[in-house]
């Protein structure tokens, strides 16, 4: 039996949640903390100038030069900076009806004007870069554009973003770039600063207008809907959800948190959670230009092995992509869990053989686990509602509402449907009152979409597993629910490594058929390096093998899969298949790939399509 985390001697590391439960008539259940939220402030940016008051010289935020030397920047500089460029935005007649739109990733200037803008009350969007540097039609970036009709656009690097900026036709736009701004006819980075007594001034006269209930930034989420959709998040949201997350993790009042993280700002996680949670705790940010993929861990690595984080943020795929090099480096692994006191994962389920072998590691490299935390959210709630603070053995319990947070849990179709009361919670979605009216239910609670169920039946205190997305189940010809959420979680542990993501199908059909986005650097080793994995007999075998397995371990036709097909055909961000944090839209790729699915339930079916009742020859 493994030790507890307290057990190891790490107690205090985490706060509590204790739930209290409140059944009506209706059916309709109430949870809540059994703790007070505590006061929070009314403006995020406060933080940025206490911290520069209370330690000037901490490196605030950090992203390496070309050099490969770190380019820091501390607390003094960054409040200065600020300050000055929100000197240089009040000149410019920038509004709510006239914001700015971020194009570039994650770096120093996004996050100085970023913080400018919240200065004086100007609200910004981070725009995902795969709009401008991925997508072949811009279709998403045009959407976004005339959903928020931006004052500013900023971009790095002028000549690579020079493409989308034409083909949003941003006339009359103030064109901003860090680099190379004449490819789009832009003023410097440098150029916004106005440090002036007069505009300081007013720097400071606007600032005293900016309120709770100010608007601070958008982020932009298309949901099943495909089409970007704006949502509102005022200073009110982000502050309060901070206030509650401190709540959660009180070691980060122990000392100076320090990340290295590559979650991109334009995503919930990245920006309100990660981010706010360096400026609010004081803590040090360095910016990681890796991802989680094939070619790019790399970055990653090399900053892990010369940072050492206090607490680590990834998505189930990062850890995956990290686990390899931490076994088979010892410097690293040594670098990585010195002062580690907290892993964190969200954005989807991370598997048990994951889990264990960090704890694994962790006793290796320190004698004791360390917690590995999960919850729930969304980008509507800032992002955090429920959250796991207890000690367990596994990955998939999301915990309790946090303080503050009244999760009311509706029985629909079978399930426990999640909405939440909060001051996280989103006033709604921009210049979209349709949306947003049916966002809410009819006491003003938020339909976050998900179901969950207890992990104890009918026991809040043993927390809530994730039950799927309810947008996405449906029924099967014989009026049987397949609940989509955890099919497709178990369907991916019994395919793993070898599945990427799988896509279900079988709306008003006989039985289940699924799409399959394989794993091509897994694949490929079954192929022996093989060009064309995805084809090849050896690959196919296993793919049989296992979903006869998978099927002869079903319960009814509601977990049973008939038949699959591999996708050579990456996902779309055009086509709304994806997102750039790699989340599918199961709704698009059905509907994009409407003749594979035909083939799914032709009869016979076609030579690509693998069947539970028939084999394959390698």
């Amino acid at each position: 039996m493994r030790a507890s985390s307290t057990e190891a001697g790490r107690p205090g590391l985490l706060g509590r949640l204790d739930p209290l439960s409140e059944r009506r008539t209706d059916g309709t259940t109430l949870v809540r903390a059994a703790q007070a939220l505590p006061p929070y402030r009314a403006r995020l940016i406060d933080h940025l100038h206490e911290w520069a008051e209370r330690a000037p010289d901490r490196t605030f935020l950090a992203e390496r030069r070309a050099d490969r030397s770190w380019r820091r920047l501390t607390y003094a500089e960054a409040s200065e900076q600020v300050v000055a460029v929100a000197g240089g935005l009040l000149a410019l007649g920038l509004s709510e009806d006239r914001p700015i739109a971020i194009l570039g990733g994650n770096d120093i200037e996004h996050a100085l004007l970023a913080l400018a803008a919240m200065e004086v009350g100007i609200p910004y969007c981070p725009v995902s870069p795969a709009y401008s540097l991925v997508s072949k039609d811009f279709g998403k970036l045009r959407d976004a554009f005339a959903l928020l009709t931006p004052g500013l656009v900023f971009v790095p690097d002028g000549a690579a973003f020079a493409a989308a900026i034409e083909a949003v036709g941003s006339a009359g736009v103030v064109r901003v770039a860090t680099r190379r701004g004449e490819a789009i006819g832009a003023v410097p980075f440098e150029a916004l600063a106005d440090g002036t007594a007069t505009a300081r001034s007013a720097v400071a006269g606007r600032r005293e207008l900016v309120g709770p209930d100010t608007i601070a930034k958008f982020l932009l989420t298309s949901g099943s809907t495909g089409h970007p959709k704006a949502v509102v998040n005022t200073q009110r949201m982000l502050s309060a959800n901070q206030t509650m997350l401190a709540q959660c993790f009180p070691f980060l009042s122990d000392e100076p948190p320090v990340f290295v993280d590559w979650l991109p700002w334009n995503h919930t996680f990245g920006s309100n959670h990660n981010f706010g949670m360096t400026l609010v705790h004081g803590g040090s940010l360095f910016i990681d230009a890796g991802k989680p993929m094939p070619g790019a861990i790399a970055e990653t690595v090399a900053n892990l092995r010369e940072i050492a984080p206090t607490a680590y943020f990834n998505v189930p795929k990062g850890y995956e992509a990290l686990l390899p090099h931490l076994r088979a480096d010892e410097a690293l692994r040594a670098t990585f869990f010195s002062r580690l006191r907290m892993l964190f994962y969200a954005g989807a389920g991370l598997s048990q053989a994951v889990w264990d072998a960090y704890q694994d590691l962790a006793v290796a490299a320190t004698g004791a686990r360390i917690p590995f935390v999960t919850g729930l959210g969304a980008t509507e709630t800032a992002p955090s509602a429920l959250m796991n603070l207890r000690d367990v053995d596994g990955p998939g319990n999301m915990g309790h509402p946090m303080v503050g947070v009244v999760m009311k849990l509706v029985p629909a179709a079978g399930k426990l449907e999640v909405r939440i009361k909060a001051d996280c919670v989103t006033p709604g979605y921009w210049r979209s009152p349709e949306l947003t009216a049916a966002a809410f239910d009819e006491e003003g609670y938020y339909r976050l979409g998900d179901a969950v169920r207890y992990a104890s039946p009918g026991d809040a205190d043993g927390g809530f597993l994730f039950d799927g997305r309810i947008s996405e189940d449906f029924k099967l010809a014989t009026g049987t629910w397949v609940s989509v959420g955890p099919l497709r979680a178990a369907f991916l542990a019994a395919f793993h490594p070898l599945a990427r993501d799988v896509v279900i199908a079988g709306h008003d059909r006989d039985d289940i058929a699924v799409l399959v986005f394989p794993d091509l650097d897994a694949c490929r080793a079954v192929a022996d390096g093989s060009a064309d994995p995805v084809g090849h007999p050896a690959v196919r075998a296993v793919f049989a093998e296992r979903l006869v397995r998978f099927a002869e371990a079903a319960t009814g036709s509601s977990t049973r899969v008939e038949r699959l097909a591999l996708l050579a055909e990456p996902p779309s961000i055009d086509r709304g298949e994806i997102t750039d944090k790699g989340s599918i839209n199961q709704r698009a790729v059905l509907a994009a790939r409407g003749g594979l699915v035909a083939d799914l339930y032709a009869d016979p079916p076609p030579a690509h399509v693998i069947s539970a009742r028939a084999t394959v020859a390698p």
